[in-house]
């Protein structure tokens, strides 16, 4: 038995204890130390002396993409190291240099945000991208990945020029002449994407492999993880095998809940007709519940609204994509639930939430209880009509506060300050008893739940710059039960993970100090010490 003492064990929110015993994997007790004595009676015991430290459940990512944020951890971060289009030309520059790729291979890299940019907020182009190659396909994806830019290669790799007319649920931008800018925005994007080869099953199992060594530094023990649409061309089945050769090989060193991107309706039969169902599956690799993308992102004006854009000055009418209409979206939920699948669903947008909700209102058939657990990824831009439907239907809301250190700088201009009134709501959904769970949506940011805690707990950039309806906050504890209980139970294992009662698996992360009574704006300064996975040290930096 390993016992853990001599600092705060965060049990669950509102309990804490002294000690902690761990043996085969799982909790045993938590209480106090003469407790902790009587345990150790009679058996061979380790005796961990955690120094004034804070233990607390692994961390849960509720959303996130574990594989495309593998890839993009192996290739130059655009979204930390250029604040200009010069500096984006200059990181292509250099990746190419560095590279021993053909030139007719792709570059695809991911990260930009013109918002962040220093003087000139334009979005790239084309022309830009040719200035580092006009031979070489360059595909850059905006960081919240609903908009693309391609060079002239990479356009014509894929048929793109002024005749071709936008895809259904996409867009491409044109200049004044109708020229394609290279500027792709939501399906639009697959036009050049489907272009590029997807990887193997060992470089899948690579970027699987980075991204958990990543996660785990961040505390991070267990993640619900939309993979199947990281590449196209990429077989959900080649995902799958992917994860089970890694659990075989004991590698896994996150626990993964899958959200089941399968945009085509045949692909989708097939994973079905394979007997595939939300639960089917292993303690390290969960089949979880069919994605759905019902809108794009605030940042590239792609999510839909009721209402136009307050600030799209050369769109005045532009409320944004709605990537199905009411009837098609009735349809996917309907369908999925009908087989017995959990069903979550991308919608930032108003229009696109009302249009979520009516679809599950309908496949739920009156059952206000919402037994399959149904919920709305990101939630950002809601109602006060939106937020009661939450607590009417008991929807789960899968939010992520790590967005308030960006999206602080863009949402009343985005929508008005009128409407903003309202939004990322996240204090006012927890205390109507809706069950929210919290995220990092990595790569769109990085996985730092930390980081994510501060801005949930002061409602500011990270920085201290921006403060955004403050009222909103949550505490740190509150926080942290986002972060832990309620992220096991969006994957109903609220009896097996997200907290650390007797007989729940032994899944902790040990901080240098409680989050709970250091200053705010310290919260993502605070060190993550260690990382156990069923009792196991997947990360130490102690060592």
């Amino acid at each position: 038995m390993d016992i853990y003492y001599n600092g705060v064990i965060f049990v669950k929110k509102g309990q804490d204890a002294e000690a902690m015993g761990v043996e085969g994997g799982r909790v045993v007790f938590t209480g106090d130390l003469s407790e902790a004595k009587r345990w150790a009676q009679d058996k061979e015991t380790v005796w961990h002396d955690m120094k004034g430290a804070f233990l607390v459940p692994g961390f849960i990512d509720s959303h996130l993409h574990l594989l495309q944020y593998g890839y993009v951890l192996s290739c130059p971060d655009l979204s930390r190291h250029t604040s200009s289009i010069e500096e984006i030309i200059g990181a292509l520059h250099t990746f190419q240099e560095k590279g021993q790729k053909k030139s007719g291979d792709w570059i695809v890299l991911r990260g930009w945000n013109q918002e962040q940019f220093i003087g000139d907020k334009r979005l790239p182009t084309r022309q830009d991208l040719d200035l580092v190659s006009k031979d070489r396909p360059i595909l850059i994806y905006r960081s919240c990945g609903h908009i693309a830019c391609a060079n002239t290669a990479a356009l014509l790799a894929a048929g793109i020029k002024k005749e071709t007319r936008n895809p259904e649920r996409g867009s491409i931008d044109r200049d004044e002449a109708g020229e394609p800018t290279g500027i792709l925005r939501e399906y639009a994007i697959n036009l050049v994407s489907t272009k590029i080869p997807p990887p193997d099953i060992e470089v899948v199992k690579a970027h699987m492999i980075r991204a958990m060594k990543r996660l785990n530094s961040y505390g991070i023990t267990s993640v619900q993880s939309d993979d199947f649409g990281a590449f196209p061309g990429l077989s959900y089945k080649t995902v799958i095998e992917a994860y089970e050769e890694l659990e075989k090989e004991g590698r896994l060193t996150v626990k993964v809940y899958e959200q089941c991107l399968l945009s085509d309706q045949d692909e989708l039969d097939n994973f079905l007709g394979d007997g595939y169902r939300t639960g089917k599956g292993s303690e390290f690799f969960t089949i979880g519940p069919l994605k759905i993308i019902g809108d794009g992102s605030l940042g590239a004006r792609t999510a839909s609204l009721n209402s136009p854009y307050a600030d799209d000055i050369e769109n005045p009418d532009n409320c944004g994509i709605s990537i199905y209409s009411q009837e098609e979206l009735d349809q996917k939920i309907s369908y999925g639930a009908s087989y017995g699948m959990q069903v979550a669903v991308h919608a930032i947008g108003d229009k696109a939430m009302e249009m979520t909700s009516r679809s599950i209102i309908k496949a739920l058939e009156g059952k206000k209880d919402n037994p399959m657990r149904h919920g709305i990824v990101h939630c950002q831009i809601t109602t006060p009509e939106l937020l009661k439907t939450f607590r009417e239907w008991n929807l789960h809301a899968y939010v992520q506060t790590i967005f308030m250190d960006h999206d602080n700088d863009i949402v009343e201009n985005r929508v008005g300050r009128e409407r903003a009134a309202s939004t990322y709501a996240f204090k006012t959904l927890m205390d109507a008893g809706v069950t929210v769970s919290n995220g990092s949506d990595a790569p769109v940011e990085h996985g730092d739940v930390l980081a994510g805690i501060q801005c949930a707990v002061t409602r500011t950039t990270l920085d201290g710059r921006k403060t955004f309806l403050r009222e909103q906050s949550l505490t740190a504890e509150e926080a942290l039960h986002t972060f832990t209980a309620m992220g096991a139970r969006a994957s109903f294992e609220e009896e097996e993970k997200g907290m650390l009662l007797p007989g729940m698996a032994a899944d902790f992360t040990v901080l240098s100090e409680d989050i709970r009574k250091c200053h705010p704006e310290r919260i993502s300064n605070v060190s993550v010490c260690q990382t156990f996975l069923n009792g196991i040290c997947v990360y130490n930096s102690m060592a």
